[in-house]
């Protein structure tokens, strides 16, 4: 594997890479890797992608500064992993070399909607600083194929917004990885590591409530099913920012079903301090895959 630290390195790598032939397959991520994000090194490889993998944890994306402080940096794990995985290219900038003009941004992303509900609503400025990293890095890589995980449900509906936005929609290609889970549900995430023993156990009760709302989908109204979901997070000791039942596409709450339309189901809850989400599709649709 190479390790790259300046972002004209990677594009002078990567241009002698593409003159011959290989497509370019690309995972963003801020570290912390766990198998979910392997799992996207894996389905670059089976496409027979050259695999490019960034670490950086970006500040700008993190409406709270002791969220940004507390988020888990393990480099050297991380590289012994991605050796392990066969990752061809590990890009890990400082941050000036992701914002050479510093942090402030200079432009701001049309992303409608998508800012004002769920996890727009709930961290303002939060996708704004995803768009912000995202652009400057699918700039300095101009992959082929941009790999995501769907447990990002409504990131990955931004990212795709984004490259619209940004003229690559004829020249990247999203596709999106299923969500991975531990043994007993729970999604695997970066931040379960600041979860506590007991708090690691009381974590399933999301996937578990995932679960009860798919179970018991019906046509119809769909307020009682959406209450005693809350309720039983509640009843966990969980903080809940939302439980929504949503159109799969749009995000859109849904409150009465037609027994047709596409839905996703999506959870934000605290456990102390720590802030955990999740999303289950209760139909067959997964949204922003292209």
């Amino acid at each position: 594997m190479i390790l790259l630290k300046k972002a004209n390195d990677l594009r002078n790598y990567i241009d002698s890479q593409r003159k011959n032939g290989k497509p370019i397959g690309f995972i963003p991520t801020m570290g912390a890797l766990h198998q979910g994000h392997i799992s996207l090194i894996e389905a670059a490889k089976s496409r027979n992608q050259l695999t490019v993998c960034s670490i950086f944890v970006n500040p700008t994306q993190f409406n709270d500064p002791s969220d940004f402080e507390k988020y888990p940096v393990t480099t050297d794990t991380d590289i012994a992993q991605l050796l392990a995985a066969g990752n061809d290219v590990l890009f890990l900038p400082e941050l000036d070399e992701i914002y050479p003009a510093g942090i402030k941004p200079i432009r701001i992303y049309e992303l409608g909607e998508l800012e004002t509900i769920l996890e727009g609503k709930y961290r303002p400025g939060h996708f704004q600083g995803v768009c912000q990293v995202v652009h400057r890095l699918l700039d300095i890589v101009q992959p082929d194929l941009l790999f995501l995980g769907q447990k990002d449900y409504q990131q990955c509906m931004v990212i795709s917004r984004l490259i619209e936005l940004t003229g690559y929609a004829d020249r990247i290609t999203i596709q999106v990885c299923p969500t991975l889970r531990e043994k007993d549900g729970l999604a695997m995430s970066s931040r379960n590591r600041r979860l506590s023993v007991k708090d690691r156990h009381t974590a399933t009760t999301i996937f578990r409530t995932l679960s009860f709302i798919q179970q018991h989908l019906r046509p119809g109204d769909l307020t009682a099913l959406h209450n005693k979901a809350v309720a039983a997070l509640s009843a966990a000791g969980f903080r809940v920012d939302y439980v929504s039942i949503s159109d799969a596409r749009t995000l859109h709450p849904c409150t009465d079903w037609d027994g047709q339309q596409q839905l996703v189901a999506l959870v934000a809850a605290f456990l102390d301090e720590v802030r955990l989400i999740d999303n289950l599709p209760l139909t067959n649709a997964i949204a922003a895959s292209r």
